[in-house]
């Protein structure tokens, strides 16, 4: 789909692919954007995080959530002027639809839009804070999970080049903590597997069921024998 802007009403939802480099996720994000009206973009250098982590400021802000809830008015001497005016819905709201408009930039006929990434950092606080931040802003919005088998990915790309142990200790927590935050929310929650569906391309028809989409065996193989054009150093 070409770039540009599409209407707010245009969009019906968004879709979320988390994973961590060398996992597939590209193939995933061809393959959602083969269903039609679809675009998910790719990687962003987690440029959600930050705007995520800023609207968490403000909402947790024990000073500024006072002020707002007693609405006392602030004068140009108190160091928190003006936090009265702090809303930290309208901001979020406003962070998100900045977000939408200047990053993902549905085109115009998007029904769903989205972005596939491999970085959210270190932490369940991060993950957590990002994703709850695109849930509750960009909404309806739906997070798909995809892993690999981990002796797979270390010897993969940029992975390969690295201490073997430590890439599968570090992936490892990176998905302990996919699956925690599966296990908290599991309506807006799917998880796939890299080996699964590349072996038996039916086990990706649950995936379609949670998108509220109908399974096309034909395009989901067209896509599978698409053979990805980017450079192998390039995240997957």
């Amino acid at each position: 789909m070409s770039s540009g802007d599409a209407q707010s009403t245009d969009i019906k939802g968004y879709v979320f692919v988390v994973t961590y480099g060398r996992s597939g996720s590209t193939l995933v994000q061809n393959l959602l954007n083969a269903i039609d009206g679809y675009c998910i973009r790719g990687e962003n250098a987690n440029a959600a995080g930050p705007l995520a982590q800023a609207w968490v400021n403000v909402r947790d802000n024990d000073v500024i959530r006072s002020h707002a809830r007693t609405g006392e008015t602030t004068q140009p001497n108190n160091p928190w002027y003006g936090a009265e005016n702090c809303n930290h819905r309208r901001y979020g709201d406003a962070l998100a639809r900045t977000f939408r408009n200047q990053i993902l930039m549905p085109p115009a006929g998007t029904r769903v839009t989205g972005f596939k990434e491999i970085r959210w950092g270190n932490s369940f606080a991060d993950l957590s804070n990002t994703l709850n931040f695109l849930h509750r802003f960009l909404s309806p919005a739906k997070f798909v999970f995809n892993t690999r088998n981990l002796d797979e990915v270390v010897r993969s790309g940029w992975w390969a080049q690295q201490d073997p142990s430590e890439v599968k200790k570090r992936l490892s927590a990176t998905e302990a903590l996919f699956h925690r935050y599966m296990r908290n929310n599991p309506d807006r929650c799917h998880h796939i597997h890299y080996n699964d569906y590349t072996s038996d391309h039916s086990k990706l028809e649950p995936l379609f069921a949670f998108l509220g989409e109908d399974y096309d065996p034909e395009l989901v193989s067209n896509v599978m024998s698409r053979k990805l054009m980017h450079l192998k150093k390039t995240a997957e």
